[in-house]
């Protein structure tokens, strides 16, 4: 019988042979650039060890010596920095980054190379040549100024990594080259199979259909400088369908828009019969970014990023799960549904110490899907408890779209997490109570297995073995950030190092899994940061062609009052989650709304503890709507990373009415909690 892990195994050389075969028909210059990137980069991902041992020999210096050195907490953020600029490149190679994939996907290979070859050279490039050349202005002048620590006792020499960026960036465009190489001598050289599947004339009429709908859109709104934000925004969301990758839509369309604009302003689009703008963009205002990417690089509240990615990956390959699969099986398999519930307390087990969705959505399908088929579950409901389940970790702490929202809103991690607690327990209970009551009701939904047996103390023994370890670590991050013990970034390294512990201690981790757990998180925390760079780009234009004051007037206007404009944020949240990653809506649309949300004078209990209620419950309430765009169709990326693991047996319409319950528990609870308040801001209270 083949394991979970064998069938792991199986699914990465069957990856590794297509890269190999694409590989041999690449340009040997292509080979050399891609193989001088990945070298770089295989270096440089060793540098999130380096942070792990930064974190945890700080909070040991505190502890024991009652000592701190400001140079290990800056040590901490160069590592970050030096680990996410230089896996941007790394991500680019080995084609990691985030892409939607709905048209992208079913049209053939010969098409894909075009769409990417006019990305790189419209999209990219330009955004390349900004950073690499206001980039290397901003690194020489803090390299003539000699610009070090603002603290005494701080580090020397902060040039250094402000030389980082344009590197970095160099380092990208010649990723880039290798792939606008390899595609071009592929299409030229028309090998065979390439042309199988569709051609480009499913984009041609989608972006068609998108440019109609702007063009009516922009008959709404009055001025040039909205009618351009409408059309900035909405040709985004049409190139997403390219399946270009969303990073470099977002920077490129930046890009564009600003060029636009400075047209715009110098009248230069007279003939177009609109008004001339004053935004006052040009080349050199849009090089302010770069000041804002070193501001990303060295913020320390997103070194928890790499870090929580870390410890959920080390989780994984300790072979957690499997020990929780087997041993809570016998403990419910008596229960009809009892498989399922299995599967969810496991999810939300995970998503307290993981919180890495793909990871938690493949290991649960991987792990549960075949026994559930074998014990004659139905497909819908199986599909729809593992996608749901794996979902979990999006919310419950610690969470990398908390971490990424507190950043955001000017708001504490710590707060956030525990304001997400009880929140994330809720959905997680009502997933079980539907499953428990649906297999009561309809019988055959969830049968009983064969030959079941009645859990004995030998059950219960081993459960208790295998969550425990999983328990303490979880006490031991979140108890420390709910203790004040730790920051959330101290927390995920003791986390980080606590998981690799787990795994030395269950004898799961070897060499190669080890650079394994590095390769992906260097890949995970490259793709986020990169949507990082390209939303800095298209939300400062958005900004300066006034996108947040007219968003601001538009909610504004509705006259729905506080908790109406409330819904209608949540409504758009959740609509735009049909289409657009969490990651997008939290980087640009989440902070539009923080001045609005602050204006509408919610009389939300804080206990008297807490200095932003509002606005905490109303973080949390979009949390839980992104959650939900894990699951919603055409984007759903939990529905895709479960069609990956799927036994044949489970068609993609199963997937789809599988969620659909619970898509309306998510719903439920993110009634409750838009009711009750202090589900969410009774525990950040208590903690003061």
């Amino acid at each position: 019988m083949t394991t979970p892990q064998q069938q792991n195994d199986d699914i990465v050389d069957v990856y590794e042979q297509i890269q190999e075969h694409e590989d041999r028909d690449r340009q040997p210059i292509a080979l050399a650039l891609d193989g001088f990137v990945k070298g770089v980069g295989k270096v440089v991902m060793w540098a999130n060890l380096l942070l792990v041992l930064a974190i945890v020999s700080q909070v040991a210096m505190r502890y024991l010596f009652n000592e701190n050195y400001p140079k290990l907490d800056e040590l901490q953020w160069h590592f970050y920095g030096l680990v996410t600029m230089i896996g941007v490149s790394f991500a680019l190679v080995t084609d990691s980054h985030v892409r939607v994939d709905l048209l992208h996907m079913q049209l053939n290979r010969r098409s894909q190379r075009v769409i990417e070859i006019i990305g790189i050279l419209a999209l990219l490039v330009p955004f390349i040549y900004l950073m690499v050349d206001q980039g290397y202005d901003y690194f020489y002048e803090s390299w003539r100024v000699n610009e070090r620590s603002d603290s005494p006792t701080g580090l020397p020499a902060r040039w250094a990594l402000k030389a980082v960026i344009p590197f970095s960036f160099v380092l990208l465009g010649l990723a880039a080259l290798a792939r606008l190489i390899h595609d071009l001598h592929a299409l030229f050289s028309n090998a065979e199979g390439e042309r199988v599947g569709k051609n480009l004339r499913v984009v041609f009429w989608a972006l068609f259909a998108f440019a109609l709908v702007a063009t009516a859109l922009t008959f709404l709104v009055e001025t040039t400088e909205e009618k351009l934000v409408i059309a900035m925004f909405l040709s985004f969301i049409a190139l997403l369908f390219t399946g270009f990758p969303v990073a470099w839509t977002l920077a490129g369309i930046g890009v564009l828009y600003c060029g636009l604009a400075y047209l715009f302003d110098n009248d230069l689009m007279l003939w177009t019969g609109l008004e001339s703008t004053f935004t006052g963009l040009d080349y050199l205002t849009l090089g302010a970014v770069v000041n804002r990417v070193y501001a990303t690089m060295s913020n320390a509240v997103l070194v928890a990023l790499p870090m929580f990615i870390f410890m959920g990956l080390m989780l994984d390959e300790s072979g957690v799960a499997e020990r929780l699969m087997t041993s809570m099986q016998r403990l419910f398999g008596t229960v009809r549904g009892g498989l399922a519930i299995t599967v969810t307390l496991i999810g939300i087990i995970l998503a307290a110490s993981t919180g890495i969705i793909g990871a938690s959505v493949v290991l649960l399908g991987v792990l549960s899907l075949p026994t559930m088929m074998e014990q004659k579950y139905n497909p819908s409901l199986a599909a729809g408890v593992v996608s749901a389940s794996g979902t979990l970790g999006i919310l419950i702490p610690p969470s990398i779209m908390l971490v990424i929202m507190a950043d955001q809103m000017a708001l504490s991690v710590g707060d956030l997490f525990m304001a997400a607690v009880f929140p994330g327990v809720l959905i997680g209970g009502l997933y079980l109570t539907y499953i428990f009551v649906m297999a009561q009701v309809k019988k055959d939904l969830a049968p009983l297995p064969e030959g079941a047996k009645a859990p004995d103390w030998a059950a219960v023994k081993d459960v208790l073995i295998a969550v425990l370890p999983t328990l303490a670590l979880i006490l031991a991050v979140l108890g420390s950030i709910f203790a004040g013990l730790t920051t959330p970034t101290e927390a995920s390294g003791v986390g980080a190092l606590g998981a690799t512990l787990l795994a030395l201690g269950y004898r799961k981790l070897s060499f190669s899994k080890l650079v394994n757990v590095l390769k992906s998180t260097f890949n995970t925390t490259a793709y986020i940061f990169a949507i990082f760079l390209g939303a800095t780009v298209f939300s400062y234009v958005l900004r300066e062609l006034g996108g947040d004051e007219l968003i601001e007037h538009m909610i504004q206007s509705t006259g729905l009052g506080p908790n109406g404009t409330v819904i209608a944020i949540l409504l758009l949240v959740f609509l735009l989650g049909f289409v657009l990653d969490w990651i997008e809506i939290t980087l640009i649309v989440l902070p539009l709304m923080r001045p609005i949300i602050n204006g509408l004078g919610l009389d939300i209990p804080g206990f008297e503890a807490i200095d932003e209620p509002s606005l905490l419950w109303f973080v949390i309430l979009v949390a839980v709507t992104l959650q939900t765009s894990f699951l919603t169709p055409p984007v759903g990326f939990a529905l895709f990373y479960l069609k990956g693991v799927c036994p044949p047996e489970i068609k993609l319409m199963d997937i789809y009415k599988g969620i659909i319950p619970f898509v309306l528990l998510q719903l439920t609870g993110l009634a409750m909690v838009f009711l009750w308040p202090a589900l969410a801001t009774w525990l950040p209270s208590v903690a003061y």
